[in-house]
């Protein structure tokens, strides 16, 4: 596990966080990645900005690059992390990084893979990028999920083998092209010339359909600002570094019914079990 102080750290930018698997994944990859002091990181796929945000508030003394391919994104990243020393996302193709060879010593790939067509070739050109010895973290959704994370995907592929793949209600499988298990993730990190050193799975109770709570109501709400500032400073993961406001916000309300089911989970979950999110920490020769 991580130093009690970095372990204080994370449990402080996670604190408002709502969804449990990105609570989860977040804690993976900064226990995974250890000292971040002066080491040369890439956010492959960084979305909003929110690890760059975090890794910054870990170590002042970190290189931090981050790229993605939608350009909204990458606003919206700037936005949020624009102002922070040394971190600007660039916008680029995860097939064609416009780095130099051996360049970084870590990668985190969080939710990105599942976009892409050509997983094998995409996770080669990060070993180019990575220096000898370098570390590559992925996360990805689990082919197995458990059902009340996403009861209606499930029951579709259960029962009509198919799956909702856009709009407020695709949950889990919202603009993927696959989901992984352990054995396909596994196999993509080591036919692209990683060597696996370790894989988790996790977070296997959840609130009802929380999948599309979260992110087809929630996220737009933030997003568009019709909350108040009350309700979104409690709801934004990003806003780790404000105080969340009143125990009795609705919103931290709920958080706290959250907290009380994800006791129930592990870190790392037994083999078998339906969980939202596999990690992989796989390392360049």
């Amino acid at each position: 596990m991580t130093e009690p102080a970095t372990a204080h750290q994370i449990e402080h930018m996670t604190r408002k966080e709502a969804d449990m698997a990105f609570k989860r994944r977040a804690w993976t990859l900064f226990e995974w990645l250890g000292d971040t002091d002066g080491k040369v990181i890439l956010d492959c796929g960084c979305g909003r900005g929110f690890y760059l945000k975090m890794l910054r508030h870990l170590s002042a003394t970190s290189r931090l690059l981050g790229i993605d391919l939608e350009f909204p994104l990458l606003v919206k990243a700037r936005r949020n992390v624009g102002h922070l020393s040394g971190v600007l996302p660039a916008n680029a193709s995860v097939y064609d990084l416009p780095y130099a060879g051996a360049t970084f010593d870590a990668v985190i790939l969080s939710e990105v893979l599942e976009h892409v067509e050509r997983d094998v070739e995409a996770l080669a050109e990060i070993r180019r990028v990575l220096k000898p010895g370098g570390v590559l973290l992925i996360t990805v959704p689990h082919a197995d999920f458990p059902f009340w994370w996403d009861p209606i995907n499930k029951t579709l592929e259960r029962f009509f083998h198919t799956h909702i793949g856009r709009g407020p209600l695709a949950g889990i499988w919202a603009n993927h092209v696959r989901l992984y298990t352990p054995e396909q993730l596994r196999t993509a990190a080591l036919e692209a010339g990683f060597r696996v050193e370790a894989e988790r799975s996790f977070t296997h109770h959840c609130f009802p359909f929380v999948h599309n709570i979260l992110y087809g109501l929630g996220k737009p709400l933030i997003e568009s600002g019709l909350l108040g500032d009350g309700l979104t400073n409690a709801a934004d993961r990003g806003s780790f570094d404000r105080d969340g406001g009143s125990a009795w916000n609705p919103v931290n309300l709920g958080l706290r019914v959250l907290n009380r089911i994800d006791r129930k989970n592990r870190m790392s979950e037994p083999q078998g079990r339906s969980t939202v999110n596999l990690c992989l920490k796989a390392r360049k020769p």
